[in-house]
């Protein structure tokens, strides 16, 4: 059993990863501005140079910087050099926002990438499942509930250990735009959540589980 990830005396400083409109980000800012996430959003890295959410999160007066395939020589290229500028902003955690690509984490970087992903893991993820995908086959399925998840990262699509999980109805007559409009609206509820349950030292990893720790056990 490992002991918990360590609580920040400090907002804990993101690294946000993102590809489209940059609506998870901005819940994480809104959440930051509001006093009701311990952290702060040391640099944003866009796989997309035209991505809706570069200007979004340059308005926000975020540093952004593109890690776009095109412009390295190599794929192992393109990764090294998205993890040093994880170094080089001092991130405590990187949170994936919508961010499309595959990542190969450093050992350095282990159990410090979380993401979410729209739907209850470890059902309907995988390469290709984001967006109306993933509820499209939701909805196909015949499943009553939805959710999302927020977990950690490994080399594997939506996979890796799960922090937690929030839940929502499937309604009659739902199509994937209503089904996403509720996922969404856990998704922003469940990210801040996760990211203050590991600012607060209550996230261990034991083995290949997630153990929240309850408040009266964390010690300073």
């Amino acid at each position: 059993m490992s002991r918990p990830l360590s609580a920040q005396k400090r907002p804990l400083r993101l690294a946000a990863m993102i590809s489209g409109g940059g609506r998870t980000l901005m819940n994480l800012a809104d959440r930051i501005d509001d006093g009701s996430l311990n952290a702060s959003i040391g640099l944003v890295i866009s796989s997309r140079a035209n991505a809706a959410g570069n200007t979004k999160a340059e308005q926000r007066g975020f540093e952004v910087r593109t890690a776009f395939q095109r412009d390295f020589a190599t794929e192992a290229e393109l990764h090294h050099t998205t993890a040093s500028w994880w170094d080089e902003c001092q991130a405590d955690l990187v949170v994936l926002c919508g961010y499309l690509r595959k990542l190969v984490i450093p050992d350095r970087w282990r159990s410090r990438v979380i993401n979410i992903h729209p739907a209850l893991l470890p059902q309907f993820g995988g390469h290709g499942m984001y967006g109306d995908h993933v509820h499209r086959a939701v909805l196909a399925s015949g499943q009553t509930l939805s959710g999302c998840t927020v977990h950690f990262v490994d080399d594997q699509y939506d996979h890796g250990p799960t922090i937690l999980q929030r839940t929502c109805p499937i309604l009659l007559g739902d199509d994937e735009h209503t089904l996403a409009t509720r996922v969404f609206e856990q998704e922003c509820a469940a990210y801040p959540e996760a990211i203050n349950l590991i600012a607060a030292g209550r996230v261990r990893m034991n083995r290949e589980r997630v153990e929240i720790l309850p408040p009266a056990t964390v010690r300073a």
